[in-house]
């Protein structure tokens, strides 16, 4: 095998595709990074058994061929080779490939490509595209409630399913961890209507975020009940989904909060981001909130430390009333809020509270309370 490509292209596409390699592997040839020289590039695939990325960059070939040579090594001496240099990838049918580019030159050991796993897609019953930004906003303002107890594995993902709405068909992503709840919709696409509810991995969601910056204007989505696969731009992702049934979370999100507190957004995450620097690890890092009419005071109190306070003007209208947070999950919530005002409804200081932006949205946040 034989192949000259641009440095700039390479660096690339090994970004894609080498990050879903993990650094530690049982299986030796898992760590290495699948190498198909053809006429129309150089086809690399790389695979830690729940996700295969799959990218092809220009390259003029001499000879075809195939090998598989370790991954983030491979990604390291092209990130460190000169921008813009011409980059040659050679094999002589022994374990070794030769990687020359300018003066510099590597030998890196090679294992044989029959032994690298194919991720068998089967087949797909449901196919649409999305747009950019709709599939952007599903994942990253759902993404900060994904679960990581693996006790409760069919937690640690995204829950994506269409439901009838009262305008029509919708996409609603759900993300749940046992202190929170975050549950976004967009118009469903066309050809996701009745498609099964899935539950898409974490990490499979944070590499298609990432692979998102490079692309455009739509993406592809392939969807059977165990597998998905993204097409981003010139990258196909691949990706096995979590079997197992996700909670009902109609049951979890109130339906009888009655008390309703209209805050500005960025005052209240600066004024609980104050407070809560005293705050102790060891007490949840707890923040209590008391409302008066009109006012809105935050306090912490650290044993060690001592204390914190500030008020805020806001809307309410009920005589006093407490209620304590965690308040990394508060300011996480805050942060999704996209309108100026965000609002709270409260039942009793025991109970789930809602939030919500100002005026008719497609987001919906559930946090539970804790005791302070």
């Amino acid at each position: 095998m034989k192949v000259t490509l641009e440095r700039n292209h390479l660096l690339k596409s090994l970004g894609h595709v080498h990050r879903v390699v993990e650094r530690r592997n049982t299986y030796p040839i898992l760590a290495n990074v699948l190498m198909s020289a053809t006429g129309d590039g150089l086809d690399l695939r790389a695979t830690d058994l729940d996700i295969e990325v799959t990218e092809t960059v220009p390259a003029m070939t001499g000879t075809p061929g195939t090998t598989t040579v370790p991954a983030h090594t491979l990604y390291e001496i092209v990130r460190k080779l000169s921008d813009g240099a011409d980059v040659v990838l050679e094999t002589d049918g022994n374990d070794q490939m030769l990687i020359s580019s300018g003066r510099s030159r590597f030998h890196l050991a090679c294992l044989n490509p029959d032994g690298f796993p194919d991720l068998k897609s089967g087949a797909f019953t449901h196919t649409f595209s999305i747009k950019v930004q709709m599939l952007r906003d599903l994942i990253e303002r759902t993404q900060f409630a994904i679960s990581n107890e693996e006790t409760r594995y069919y937690l640690n993902g995204i829950f994506v399913h269409t439901v009838d709405g009262p305008d029509g068909v919708v996409m609603r992503a759900v993300a749940i961890d046992g202190h929170r709840l975050a549950r976004v919709e967009a118009e469903a696409p066309q050809g996701s209507a009745g498609m099964p509810g899935i539950i898409i991995p974490r990490k499979t969601v944070a590499e298609v975020l990432k692979l998102l910056d490079g692309v455009e204007d739509e993406v592809k989505v392939e969807l059977s009940d165990t597998k998905i696969r993204f097409t981003l731009g010139g990258v196909i992702l691949l990706s096995k989904l979590i079997e197992g049934s996700f909670p009902d979370y109609e049951r979890v999100t109130p339906k009888n909060n009655d008390k309703a507190l209209v805050v500005d957004r960025d005052s209240l995450a600066r004024a609980v981001d104050r407070v809560s620097t005293i705050a102790s690890e060891r007490g949840g890092k707890a923040v209590k909130l008391a409302l008066t009419p009109g006012q809105l005071e935050l306090s912490v109190t650290n044993p060690d430390h001592g204390t914190a306070n500030e008020e805020l003007p806001v809307e309410f209208d009920l005589e006093g009333f407490e209620i304590g947070f965690n308040a990394r999950y508060l300011l996480e919530i805050i942060a999704q809020i996209r309108t100026e005002s965000a609002t709270f409804m409260f039942n009793d200081a025991g109970s789930p509270t809602l939030v919500r932006e100002d005026g008719e949205t497609k987001a919906l946040f559930v946090l539970m309370p804790m005791r302070v």
